[in-house]
């Protein structure tokens, strides 16, 4: 699928990162700089479908183009609708491309648009690895509301997961961590289990007296299922007070992004090389001390090598870079950038 005319930013790069709860997009110039931008909601194809969570993404971008001054027509409609394209190449890295085949109805969606002469739809993981590294080379592990995995070689070669929870094999984030968390507190109560400060700190996170109390808010919903998440940082507070249980819990969220890096580099070819680990999501960006000295301890022990840390910069920026990647813009493109970003 190709447009025939110049696009209005010869060599650019339409840049879009859209999660579940955000999406950014930005215009960039093939020197790399960012020519506009803009920020809109969350995409969520799997509940409001394919062609209304593209049209929501395409008034971000229109608004990524007016803010760029791309505009043609007298009464502000965007340049594209009339079939000119914005920019050479769309990179768009969405949330929900979980599988290839998800990626290529949505590139087929995206490309549809008429925003660029070429498409290429990535699962937003590949956005964050990509803004952590310096190069395409290296391995991504998301810890967030979920959990995800992506590596990706110059050459192109890739590994991923399909991440989408328990029936694919996946454990942790923000979710698992709070329901195994609610787990252990609920059988400490009742006398199922061992003892754990879990009983306690949880139910007073809401200004509940027991875990019987909040198992019964959560049940009917005088809590809403969203606030779980809340309890993410509550069991860190717990490890960092010595907790057994609740370090325990840290320790099987290690081992779990351990095992996903670890064997995205050995497909990779990268186990036993310096390799980049980038560590994304809510869950690595607080930085919990002793789960960030528990993974550290686990990835040197099999991957001796890797070379984990937080990303700090925007996904979006990631999503932008592999746009000029595929362009193959020079160096001070993606120098440029970055130096937007930083």
């Amino acid at each position: 699928m190709g447009v025939s005319r110049e696009p209005l930013v010869p060599g650019g790069v339409l840049a879009i990162d859209a999660g579940n709860s955000k999406t950014d997009v930005a215009l960039v110039a093939a020197d790399g700089t960012v020519l506009g931008a803009a920020r809109g909601g969350g995409f969520q194809p799997p509940v409001v479908g394919v062609g209304a969570a593209v049209d929501a993404l395409a008034r971000i971008v229109e608004r990524a183009a007016a803010d760029a001054g791309l505009r043609r027509d007298a009464d502000g409609s965007d340049r594209a609708d009339t079939g000119t394209p914005l920019v050479e190449h769309t990179s768009a890295c969405l949330a929900n491309a979980d599988l290839p085949v998800e990626e290529q109805q949505l590139e087929a969606a995206v490309h549809g648009r008429g925003w660029a002469r070429s498409t290429r739809v990535a699962n937003d993981t590949f956005a964050i690895l990509r803004a952590g590294v310096d190069a395409p080379r290296g391995v991504a592990v998301v810890c967030g509301a979920g959990i995800n995995c992506v590596g990706m070689l110059p050459d192109g070669r890739t590994a991923r997961f399909p991440a989408i929870g328990k029936i694919s094999g996946d454990w942790g984030g923000g979710s698992g961590l709070a329901e195994e968390a609610l787990f252990h507190a609920a059988r400490a109560e009742d006398g199922r289990g061992g003892p754990t400060a879990l009983a306690a700190t949880l139910p007073a996170h809401f200004g509940l007296p027991t875990m019987y109390a909040l198992i019964e808010a959560l049940h009917l919903e005088t809590i809403p299922a969203a606030r779980r998440y809340e309890l993410t940082p509550v069991l860190f507070a717990t490890s960092d007070a010595g907790d057994a249980v609740a370090r325990s819990i840290l320790d099987q969220q290690a081992d779990e992004i351990v095992a996903l890096a670890a064997v995205a580099l050995a497909r990779l070819g990268l186990l036993d090389e310096e390799a980049d680990v980038v560590l994304g999501g809510g869950v690595m960006a607080a930085r919990n001390p002793y789960l960030m000295d528990a993974l550290t301890e686990r990835l040197t022990a099999r991957a001796p090598k890797a070379r984990p840390h937080v990303v700090t910069a925007p996904p979006v920026l990631g999503a932008a870079l592999l746009g000029l990647d595929h362009l193959a813009a020079p160096p001070a493109s993606h120098s440029a950038l970055r130096a937007h970003y930083a």
